[in-house]
């Protein structure tokens, strides 16, 4: 075990520097668009650039990767995050913004790709759970770290910009001066989606749906944390409740889902979500505790129901469709992180901060209202091949090859 934790050090450590300046980056750049007075409508299409690079992402850096191999592509896609948010301290413009974060989705999608594709290849089956976990921690903590940085400097200037691309360059050294050998390639892509919605509705639709709560949340939270009242640091606390909640809910989660239906776990975690947003539409800034527990709670079922879909799906694929399924699991989860801040964006425009939370409210409920008709439709065993186990999935998704390995081998 103190073999494979040695072998990923170095990797581990640019993985805590990246997610520093990944959650630096997530909370400055909707402070700074608010105070240049950009309507939530306009950083909500801003958002979308990021999302869409991220899709676009995963679908083509396993090409580069096939060709050069990970440490360069690694490199690389290091070099673009820190470009993309040094040309938004250069050029404040919104049509601007849009490329450059969409550049920052793009390094960000394939730079996560790599990191998990590296780590299934330093794993076995006794001790994957362990170097996951030591994963997940890291990049929770790096997020929440990156987050209480803000208050060190004014996003209305380039500080903050800077410090974040010096940081998103030091994540570059530690892995391109290790000594560790390098994984084989990763595998391209392929998607079906007729396939997927035959074998698992509640996946299809319910991978959608977790790219838009997710994608609408990371986006938003922000401004929203901005437009209550709060200062900076009672922001990046909110936002770190919420990544709290999803690390901590993970694993029992799933572990409950393995020994059930699946579909009355989505349910459950849909019903809470509902009603923790409607506790956070309830209260202003004045109940900030109140708020940090409802966005806890949030995050409880914000980020696992993505693995659920991922699991539930498998449980009806044979072992040589898993990759076929993931993918298109993972292209459905971008296209819901382009639609969702859009609408969520739209709903705040009209509704104010609490159009935040009405349109994740009404996501969790259709969420959870589908796996109900579904479970009326078809019976739990019904199409299934052999349950696999449960893995815990960072979000955002990163790519297919990397948590196909994963579900493969928790399966045998």
């Amino acid at each position: 075990m103190l073999a494979s934790l040695v072998s990923i050090a170095s990797l581990m450590l640019s993985t805590l520097l990246m997610m520093v300046g990944y959650g630096l980056m997530n909370f400055v750049v909707p402070i700074r668009s608010m105070a240049e007075g950009w309507s939530t409508f306009t950083i909500s299409v801003i958002a979308t650039g990021y999302t869409f690079g991220f899709t676009i992402s995963c679908i083509i850096t396993p090409r580069f990767v096939q060709r050069v191999g990970h440490v360069r592509v690694f490199g690389a896609l290091i070099s673009l995050l820190s470009i993309g948010i040094l040309l938004c301290a250069l050029m404040v413009d919104w049509r601007a913004w849009l490329v450059f974060r969409c550049i920052s989705g793009f390094g960000i999608a394939g730079a996560y790709l790599i990191i998990e594709s590296w780590l299934n290849e330093r794993v076995t089956n006794d001790n994957r759970a362990t170097i996951f976990s030591v994963y997940m921690i890291t990049c929770l903590v790096g997020s929440i770290g990156g987050q209480y940085l803000v208050p060190l400097g004014d996003p209305s200037n380039t500080s903050l910009f800077i410090l974040c691309g010096v940081i998103f360059a030091l994540a570059m050294l530690p892995t391109a001066l290790s000594t560790a050998k390098s994984p084989t390639p990763i595998h391209q892509a392929k998607f079906d989606l007729p396939k997927l919605y035959r074998l698992s509705p509640i996946a299809f639709v319910g991978s959608l749906l977790s790219g838009a709560l997710s994608g609408t949340w990371s986006s938003l939270g922000g401004v929203y944390t901005q437009n209550v009242g709060m200062n900076t640091a009672e922001g990046a606390t909110l936002l770190a409740c919420v990544l709290a909640g999803g690390a901590v809910s993970q694993m029992p989660i799933g572990r409950i889902s393995d020994l059930m239906d699946r579909r009355y776990v989505m349910i459950v975690c849909g019903v809470v979500g509902i009603l923790a947003c409607i506790i956070m539409t309830l209260f202003d800034v004045h109940a900030q505790m109140t708020l940090y527990v409802a966005g806890f709670f949030i995050g409880t079922v914000l980020y696992p129901i993505y693995a659920l879909n991922v699991a539930h799906a498998n449980d009806r694929a044979a072992p040589d469709e898993y990759v076929t399924i993931s993918s298109g699991i993972m292209l459905l989860y971008g296209l819901g992180t382009v639609s969702g801040p859009l609408l969520g964006g739209a709903m705040m425009q009209v509704a104010g901060p609490s159009g935040l939370l009405w349109f994740l409210a009404l996501a969790f409920a259709f969420y959870a209202g589908y796996a109900g008709w579904r479970i009326a439709r078809r019976k739990p065993n019904e199409g299934r091949v052999e349950k696999t186990d449960f893995q815990s999935i960072p979000l955002p998704v990163r790519g297919s090859e990397p948590t196909v390995r994963t579900m493969q081998s928790t399966a045998d």
